[in-house]
């Protein structure tokens, strides 16, 4: 079962690929070009992907159409690594927050003065390191995340810094979610290195935080740890469990509903 769960954990999103033509480039702090899209002229939120993903299946939701109805500008990135932006092979460039560095440089260049900021997943978990940097960010959504991203030495991440830099054989478990990054045709060495330079945001760095942000995730996932514990962390969170799975439940109405609710 726990293999099982693993593997379906690490297939956050179902692969899907983007047209190019709807993207746009940003050029990064390191001269790494960081594809985008940005639809609407509201209010702006960002939509963060997850791993072994790009930002291309956030148009398949409820929550990027009604976002989208409701007249909201949004912002959806490939994340250094994946999609269309570029896929350095160097420890360099994953090192020091670059994640977290090309999202402000991001929205720095499009002259966005606030906005909302939304992740999924490993999405969350960038996301939750940007929140504590960038002061533009007036609520904050973390889904499909507990509290296991805050701990340096999380065994899992680990786990697959290892088989996605060449070590799968020492992680069995592991093989179902790097023959399905290969299948898609993903950078594994890539995938490698955002595993071993995911961004780790400490509880108390999280209690620091004074913006509403809200937990959500499927009453049937706790791939990522306890939604609950990490709702203690901050100061002013609210969690909200919807029907679903750790692959499922970004795609449907109910998770889409609750986060527009919030953020309006």
């Amino acid at each position: 079962m726990k293999k099982h769960i693993l593997i379906l954990s690490i297939l956050i999103f179902s692969f899907s690929t983007t047209n190019a033509q709807t993207l746009k480039r940003f050029t990064s702090f390191d001269a790494q070009n960081i594809a985008y899209e940005d639809t609407g002229r509201g209010k702006a939120v960002l939509l963060l992907h997850g791993f072994i993903n790009t930002g291309a299946n956030w148009r398949k939701t409820a929550l990027y159409k009604d976002l989208i109805e409701k007249g909201f500008r949004v912002i959806v990135p490939d994340m250094r690594g994946n999609g269309a932006s570029d896929k350095p092979h160097e420890d360099k460039f994953y090192q020091n927050e670059a994640e977290v560095k090309d999202l402000m440089g991001l929205i720095s260049s499009l002259k966005i003065k606030d906005y909302t900021l939304v992740g999924y997943s490993r999405g969350a978990i960038v996301a939750a390191k940007l929140l504590t940097k960038d002061k533009r960010i007036t609520k904050a959504i973390l889904g499909g995340v507990g509290q296991h991203f805050t701990n340096p030495d999380w065994d899992r991440r680990k786990m697959f810094a290892d088989a996605f830099s060449g070590k799968a054989h020492l992680h069995p478990e592991t093989a179902g979610a790097v023959t399905y990054a290969k299948s898609i045709g993903a950078d594994t060495i890539a995938l490698g290195f955002l595993q071993k330079y995911q961004p780790v945001t400490l509880p108390t760095e999280l209690m620091k935080i004074k913006k509403p942000v809200l937990i959500i995730c499927g009453d049937e996932d706790l791939d990522n740890g306890d939604p609950k514990v990490l709702q203690t962390y901050f100061k002013n969170a609210q969690l909200k469990l919807v029907k679903g799975n750790h692959n499922g439940t970004y795609r449907t109405q109910a998770f889409a509903d609750e986060i527009v609710k919030f953020i309006e």
